[in-house]
This record gives structure tokens, C-alpha cells and sequence, in this order.
């Protein structure tokens, strides 16, 4: 009897040590799987149950053991550029930086591979590197002005009264020999005297030398005070004398600039209207110090003014020799053709020197990116593969830039797209793409 009770006692012990296995391997399964539906995998319960979607039964998903990662590092979504080796936020926008894995293999060659889709919307193009021409260029601000040398000063040639303007504003145009003022003068009227009596006395001795150069002279100071050839015949011819004369404008042109005004007495030589024509202006634009020595009269110079689809090739004319009062400054002056009259003065314009220009490989600026670590472009390896490459940078112009190593004659470029190629490989690998490139 006893017998039979120990070994009761030995099974039930048994039993026991088996049902804390079982309980405790079925804890250990029950930590390592989750529940999920097959129809919406989305659902992921730590339990059996149901499909809050559809009602189906959850079925046992074994978790997979998490692997601890060697290294990360900590980007910003909105600004790939940015790469943390911790957490935090971004300085830009604010956001929390998310972790990516860094890559592990330093003897690999970095690139990446995008589909198809993805370069057509990038708008990622390439382009063979080529020999080409470039220079360092200066730019110089300047403005359109008026062409002193086209510019007429028309002045009271007698003095008198001015009875009345034909011409009340600026900018009207007008032609050669269009009114311009009426003057009331007694000295112009002692001249038509003289020139009268000058005529009786040719008539009165026709064969007298004498009086024929007293009427010349007479004939002549009428024209010196500005009257036209036809207003003299017709005192001739009228034999009437008049002290109100009307003087017409000697040249064609626009009027810049009225000085007097009706019943104003004006004195002989009292400037009246300025007459400018605008067949030719000038450009001047301000030289530093440092900036003279580049510009000589003769230099060849191009001139971009807005509105002008094409810049304007022209020279130096003539240089300042001397700084502008109360600035550090010379002013170079280059003439500009304008038989349309589309310039106007008083624009802004920009001169550009030109520089001596070297044969090169260059690239478009837009395919060199440049960080504190210097520059790189990106590479066609293969079919939508692309791998970035340090490069050295030389002369640069307008829109392009010599390179002075780093590339092959063969190589092929990204030109349009290059940083959102950055970004990309920064979004999926978590790390500058020329980090540890020396190349």
C-alpha cells in the first residue's frame, strides 16, 4: 500500500513539472507571435480574436527576432540634407528626425537606382562631358544717358521779350524748322532798319561795290540772330518791319528742357530750350579701384538692358579720369546705336566685361553640387544607376564651369535633377553619399 502511494505521488509530481514546461513555453510563444487577419493584414492584435473589419478569426503570426542594429542615424524628411548620429529635431523645420540604417560596407561603391518613373518626374537628364570655352566675366551696373553730342542748346540770340512759346512741354518731338517762340525785340528791329536802308542805297548806286558788302553784312547779322533765309527775303520783299519775330527750331529732335516762359524778358545768349535726339545714347557704369585697371578705352563690353531680348556689343569710349566727387568710383562710358528710339535714358543696365576664355571639360552650374566638403556630380554607371563623384572646379562663367579633375572625357553627367538624386540616396541610406570619398 505504501508502495502504491509513493509512486502516486511520483506521477502526480510528474504531471506537474510537465504543465509548468508547457505553461511556460506557451508564455514564451504567446511574447514572441501577434494575431493577424488575412484579409486586412493592417490589423495586428497581441491576442486571439476577431477581424473588427470583416469578423474573420486572427491567426498566429510569429514575431520575428529583432536583430540589434550595428549604427544608425537620424534624418529629417523635409530636409534630407540633414543627418544626425542621434535623435532630435530638425533645425530647419522643426520636425523629429527619423533613424535610418548607415551603410556598413566602406569598400563599395556608392550609387543608386531609380525606376523609370521616377527620373521623368524628377526631370533627371544627362549629358556627355565635353571641351568647351569659359571665363570669368565682371559685371558692372551702369544706366542709359542721354548722348551729350546729340544734344542742342537753344538760346535767345537778341534781347527782348518773349511773346509767345509754341512748345509748353517736354518730350514732344519736333522737326527742323517747326516754331518754336515769338520775341519782341528793338535790336532786331534796328537790323531789319539797317538792312532795308542797305537795300536803297544797292538801288540807288547798283554799281557801287561799297554798299553791296553793307548789304551782305546787314543780310548777314539777321541770320546770326537766327532768322531763316526765307523770313529775311520776305522783309525784302514786304519792306515791312516788325520787332515781334518768330524763331523756328534749328534741328529735329525732343524737347528735354524748357528754361523761360511767356512775358519774360530774356537777355542775348539766355538759354531757352534744350533739343535732344536719341538716335545714340550712352551707358556709364561705375568702376572701383580695384575694378579700373581691367577697362581701357576700346575694351569691348556687352550691354543686357531689360526689355532687350539680345545684349548690345559696343566699346569703351571714354573713361573718367577721375573719381566721382564724394565717392570711390570712375565712370566708363560706352556708346549705344539707337535708330528706333527703344532706349530709353534713365534705364538700368548691367556692362559686362569679357574675360580671356580657356578650353576645358565644363559642365552646366546646375549639375555641380557643393557642400563644406568641396563639390561633386553625379554619374551614370549603368541603366537608371547613378553614382556620385568628387571633382575639382575651375573657371566658371555665366552658366558653366570648368572641371579641373575628378571626370573622364567619356563620362556621362547628371545636368538637371542632380540635388533630388542627393536627396533620394539621403532619404533611403540615412548618410552623405560622399562621406569618406576622397577621389
Amino acid at each position: 500500500m505504501r508502495h502504491i502511494k509513493n509512486l502516486f505521488t511520483f506521477l502526480l509530481a510528474t504531471l506537474f513539472l510537465m504543465a509548468c514546461a508547457k505553461t511556460d513555453e506557451h508564455a514564451h510563444a504567446t511574447e514572441d507571435a501577434s494575431y493577424t487577419c488575412p484579409m486586412h493584414p493592417q490589423i495586428v492584435e497581441g491576442e486571439p480574436g476577431s477581424c473588427p473589419i470583416c469578423g474573420m478569426d486572427l491567426v498566429l503570426v510569429q514575431k520575428q527576432k529583432k536583430e540589434p542594429e550595428t549604427a544608425s542615424a537620424f534624418t529629417c524628411p523635409m530636409h534630407p540634407q540633414i543627418v544626425e548620429d542621434k535623435a532630435g529635431s530638425c533645425p530647419i523645420c522643426g520636425m523629429d528626425l527619423v533613424p535610418v540604417k548607415k551603410q556598413s560596407g566602406k569598400g563599395e561603391e556608392v550609387s543608386i537606382m531609380l525606376s523609370g518613373s521616377q527620373i521623368q518626374l524628377g526631370n533627371i537628364t544627362t549629358q556627355a562631358v565635353r571641351q568647351g570655352q569659359v571665363g570669368s566675366s565682371t559685371v558692372l551696373t551702369g544706366r542709359l544717358v542721354v548722348d551729350q553730342t546729340q544734344a542742342d542748346l537753344i538760346s535767345s540770340r537778341a534781347a527782348g521779350r518773349i511773346e509767345r512759346l509754341y512748345v509748353k512741354e517736354t518730350g514732344q518731338p519736333i522737326r527742323k524748322g517747326q516754331p518754336l517762340y515769338d520775341l519782341y525785340s528793338e535790336t532786331l528791329l534796328t537790323l531789319e532798319q539797317e538792312y532795308l536802308l542797305a537795300l536803297d542805297q544797292v538801288k540807288a548806286f547798283p554799281g557801287e561795290r561799297q554798299f553791296a558788302s553793307i548789304l551782305d553784312a546787314a543780310k548777314r547779322k539777321l541770320l546770326l540772330t537766327g532768322l531763316t533765309n526765307a523770313q529775311v527775303n520776305r522783309i525784302a520783299r514786304t519792306r515791312k518791319l516788325d520787332a515781334r519775330i518768330t524763331f523756328v527750331a534749328p534741328s529735329a529732335g525732343t524737347v528735354t528742357e524748357i528754361a523761360s516762359a511767356e512775358g519774360i524778358y530774356v537777355a542775348e545768349g539766355s538759354p531757352l530750350y534744350r533739343i535732344t535726339r536719341f538716335s545714340s545714347i550712352w551707358v556709364e557704369a561705375e568702376l572701383y579701384a580695384q575694378e579700373a585697371d581691367q577697362v581701357k578705352v576700346g575694351t569691348p563690353v556687352e550691354v543686357s538692358v531689360p526689355g532687350n531680348a539680345a545684349p548690345i556689343k559696343t566699346r569703351i569710349s571714354f573713361i573718367n579720369p577721375e573719381f566721382r566727387q564724394n565717392s570711390q568710383v570712375v565712370v566708363a562710358r560706352a556708346p549705344i546705336p539707337n535708330p528706333q528710339g527703344r532706349l530709353i535714358p534713365g534705364t538700368q543696365a548691367t556692362m559686362t566685361l569679357g574675360a580671356p576664355v580657356k578650353q576645358a571639360m565644363t559642365l552646366p552650374l546646375d549639375a555641380v553640387i557643393r557642400d563644406s566638403k568641396g563639390a561633386h556630380v553625379w554619374v551614370k554607371i549603368g541603366e537608371n544607376t547613378f553614382s556620385p563623384r568628387r571633382v575639382e572646379l575651375g573657371e566658371e562663367s555665366a552658366n558653366r564651369v570648368a572641371i579641373s579633375s575628378g571626370l573622364q572625357p567619356r563620362d556621362t553627367v547628371v545636368v538637371t535633377g542632380a540635388y533630388l538624386l542627393y536627396s533620394e540616396y539621403v532619404l533611403k541610406q540615412g548618410a552623405d553619399p560622399m562621406a569618406g570619398h576622397n577621389h
